[in-house]
This record gives C-alpha cells, structure tokens and sequence, in this order.
C-alpha cells in the first residue's frame, strides 16, 4: 500500500540541521502519523507520498520550506506578571536559555525562549527553535494502511478530542487554561505532554 490521503504512516526518521542529529526515531519508537491531516510539514509529506513499506528517502527542506526564517517581530518583551500563577511569579521558570509554554493568539501553544529576565519584564523568542535552519531528512517507512473512521474523526491518539490545559482540535482553551497568557501551573518545560499537538 502506498502513501496517500488518510493513510496512517509509521516511519523512522533521522533530522540533521547544522551537521548534527537533531532529531531521530527509532524502530522501538517510531513516528506515527495519518497522511494529508497536517500533523507534519506539508513538504516533508509530500516527499514521502507514494512511498511503500520498506522505501527509503532522504530530501532537504529549506527554512521557508520547514519553520520559515527568525521573524523578529517574534521576539517580544513582557511584562513580569504575565509569569504569574495565583499572583506569585513563578521566578523558578524565568532563566535565559530556559523553555516555556506560551498561548498564541489563536489559543495554541508554542515554545518560548527566555532570552533575558529584566525587573520588570521578560524578553521571549517565539520563533521556532527551527526557524532558520535547513532540515536534512533521511529515514524509512514501516508500515502503511488506510485510518479507520474513528481515526479520523479523533485523531490516531484521540489529539483531536484529547483536552489538556492548552485546549482541544478545534484550538478552545479549556476553563482558564493553565498555559493563558503565558501563565501556567501544570505547564512544566514539556507543555502539555501527548496528545495536545
């Protein structure tokens, strides 16, 4: 069976971006996904479409191709309250170099990078720790078959009834959601775990 439209894909990949792996799955653990559903770059899918168990590929995406370029305007300055849950900074997140959830404007989650902790403020990255980088994929795909209706309905690991605290499928933020406003307990350096993709 060949990859297509609502086929679900189990794949090993390895990425390198600047000469080293940045990324990789193994047979043990391997990227499981249904094809056209946009869970994975549009050019990485349609570089492996058509493939079959047992083909191998290998392609490189530029950055427009992949997270696109650092956006400048993606690097923001704000205010120290947004870091607080019930009233109290939650000082232990803030540290350059550091990760955090953060709520976009349509209700997703994406990582922000503490860049600089000032008195008053906090200066994040929101770009994707991507952006900018050529991505070399190499890998093999496992299996393929076609996604069964509940599937495709809710998602290969229900991600698209799953609720966690940075919403469901349709990009809701559950009551108060722990990660709004760039506040969070619960959060924790990983976000929400699986499922909330």
């Amino acid at each position: 069976m060949k990859i297509g439209q609502n086929k679900v894909v189990e794949l090993i990949y390895e990425l390198v971006v600047d000469g080293e792996i940045a990324d990789k799955t193994t047979r043990e653990r391997p990227l499981d996904y249904i094809h056209g559903t946009g869970s994975l770059l549009e050019k990485f899918e349609k570089n492996i479409e058509g493939l079959e168990p047992g083909g191998k590929f290998e392609f490189t995406l530029t950055p427009a191709e992949g997270y696109g370029e650092v956006d400048p305007n993606r690097i923001i300055d704000l205010p120290m309250e947004a870091f607080a849950v019930n009233g109290v900074v939650q000082e232990n997140l803030l540290v350059p170099g550091a990760t955090i959830p953060m709520m976009n404007s349509m209700g997703g989650v994406v990582p922000g990078k503490v860049l600089e902790v000032n008195e008053k403020s906090v200066r994040m990255d929101l770009n994707s720790p991507m952006a900018g980088k050529t991505l070399n994929f190499s890998g093999e795909i496992l299996t393929v078959r076609d996604a069964t209706e509940k599937e495709l309905k809710e998602g290969l690991h229900g991600e698209y009834v799953h609720q966690c605290c940075c919403g469901g499928h349709d990009g809701s933020c559950g009551d108060g959601g722990c990660c709004g406003e760039g506040q969070g307990e619960g959060c924790g350096h990983d976000g929400c775990g699986h499922g909330c993709h």
